[in-house]
């Protein structure tokens, strides 16, 4: 009997671990995918979200951040966007800009 249950809570722990690395490979092929950048001073909703870590919520606090303050001065200013913390920044600087055309696609 309790070699039984070993033997479940191992295939459990198992399967638990192989959820957690196939969710977590997948966020980052996601991420992968992406090239070129979102204008955060122009983009739209849905060119926001295509930033790793940008949903529906997220991408519309970014614009009404951009229209309370005028636009974005520096990458940095993200950080007053609810949910948007140094982490999540370090992500999303390498797609993002200031200026210029949004040139972001999913490959």
């Amino acid at each position: 009997m309790k070699t039984q249950r070993s033997a479940r809570a191992g295939a459990l722990a198992w399967l638990i671990a192989l959820a957690i690395g196939t969710t977590a490979l997948s966020a980052l092929a996601a991420e992968s995918q992406l090239t070129g950048v979102v204008n955060l001073n122009t983009a739209t909703q849905e060119e926001l979200q295509l930033l790793p870590g940008i949903g529906e919520s997220r991408a519309k606090a970014v614009i009404e951040a951009r229209k309370r303050k005028g636009g974005f001065q520096k990458v940095e200013d993200l950080l007053e966007v609810k949910g948007i913390g140094e982490a999540g920044l370090q992500k999303l600087r390498p797609h993002v800009t200031l200026e210029g055309k949004t040139t972001a696609h999913t490959n």
